[in-house]
């Protein structure tokens, strides 16, 4: 999750300057309401997170407090492979997140059955990432979603229409699940280049190799 700081910067004119700073993870969030509140010019700090919330300092270094050993700062990169003589698809996804000090990344994959397209894939791919956040107990935090396939990241985001029954019954599956996990997703179309770990995980479910990594990032 992303926080924003607000406060009133004291002049010498006793004048009251409002301000506000860029996006910025947690510790720095309060590394900053720190630095700031020993000048002893600011006053009624708050910070926001990106549904709004808000806290003071004190209440917010407690809730760091309570979640730094929850998974955060998350990224998942997903890719869906589609053999059409089959009706198969391979499923792959690569995320990223901290815990505590700590980086880590998944890796996993998975094959399953009678799918009809390519897009379908794309959709179950993602279906798939969510049920993994689920499993490592993320909840209520901003998440960022890439991928290469600019139609489903398009049609999640609300900015493109879906006209397939289909497809629109993925969305209406993951809609249901970003809301019981309570997550505010932010959706990146990327290269295909920039795709290559979760591309290579599905062709690998395709073939039969089922992954599921989980690794310490030093």
């Amino acid at each position: 999750m992303k926080y924003r700081l607000e406060w009133y910067y004291k002049v010498k004119s006793s004048e009251k300057v409002q301000c506000s700073s860029d996006w910025v993870a947690g510790e720095l969030a309060v590394q900053m309401g720190e630095e700031l509140e020993a000048t002893g010019k600011v006053m009624d700090l708050y910070f926001y997170d990106e549904k709004g919330t808000s806290w003071i300092l004190k209440e917010m270094k407690k809730l760091l407090t309570e979640i730094q050993d929850d998974p955060h700062e998350i990224t998942v990169y997903f890719d869906g492979g589609f053999h059409k003589e089959t009706n198969q698809a391979g499923l792959g996804a690569v995320i990223f997140f901290k815990q505590g000090k700590k980086k880590y990344r998944i890796r996993a994959n998975e094959r399953v059955e009678e799918m009809e397209s390519n897009n379908e894939a794309e959709y179950a791919a993602f279906y798939y990432t969510l049920n993994i956040l689920e499993d490592l107990g993320v909840h209520h935090l901003s998440c960022e979603f890439k991928g290469d396939s600019q139609g489903v990241l398009k049609q999640l985001e609300g900015e493109w229409p879906c006209y397939e029954e289909t497809l629109n019954r993925w969305l209406d599956r993951i809609e249901v699940k970003m809301k019981a996990l309570g997550l505010l997703p932010k959706y990146t179309v990327i290269p295909r280049k920039d795709n290559k770990e979760a591309d290579k995980l599905a062709t690998q479910a395709l073939e039969g190799k089922e992954i599921f990594a989980k690794t310490l990032i030093l």
